[in-house]
């Protein structure tokens, strides 16, 4: 019985990271380096529409997807006035290599430290072995988040969010 009530905690506190963050609150701000070494702070961006996605690493295949969904359709989100910023644990190397063999046109930041992932839950542990968890935040023009993708499809990412434009456009031209 002992071993049953260990190993489901094991498991609970794989599966269970950081609490992500609600719609309507603001999101945080935060530093962190492109694969250059700039840094980039989501400050930065007031004024214009962040689409802020964690994944969990760079050219694994479900990253590899959503980040190229994302290319394919880059023309489309940009029209939307969207900027697109990608945070994963991997290094600037990491980033470099990633964005040149698959020609991404949007900027990838490092969270080598964990820290932005963990103010977003995007993260989640296991004793000692953090992963990163895949969601995306939707973060308005004044840096609040009005949407958040915790099931994200990874080869249609880009649709789910212009579809969440659109909705969200519909409803106020209604009003």
């Amino acid at each position: 019985m002992g071993k049953l009530i260990l190993f489901t905690f094991l498991f609970v506190s794989l599966l269970v990271g950081a609490d992500m963050l609600k719609v309507g609150q603001k999101a945080p701000d935060f530093a962190l380096p492109d694969a250059n070494g700039k840094i980039h702070k989501l400050s930065d961006y007031r004024g214009e529409k962040v689409v802020l996605y964690f994944y969990p690493k760079d050219n694994s295949p479900g990253c590899t997807n959503e980040a190229c969904n994302l290319r394919d359709n880059y023309t489309a989100l940009q029209d939307r006035n969207l900027i697109i910023l990608g945070v994963s644990y991997d290094d600037g190397e990491s980033h470099k290599k990633f964005a040149a063999d698959h020609n991404l046109p949007f900027t990838l930041l490092s969270d080598t430290a964990k820290t932005v992932a963990e103010m977003y839950g995007a993260k989640r542990g296991l004793l000692g072995f953090i992963g990163a968890k895949r969601i995306t935040y939707l973060i308005d023009e004044n840096g609040i988040i009005i949407h958040v993708f915790d099931d994200v499809d990874t080869k249609a990412h880009s649709r789910q969010i212009l579809d969440v434009l659109d909705k969200s456009e519909a409803s106020k031209e209604e009003k």
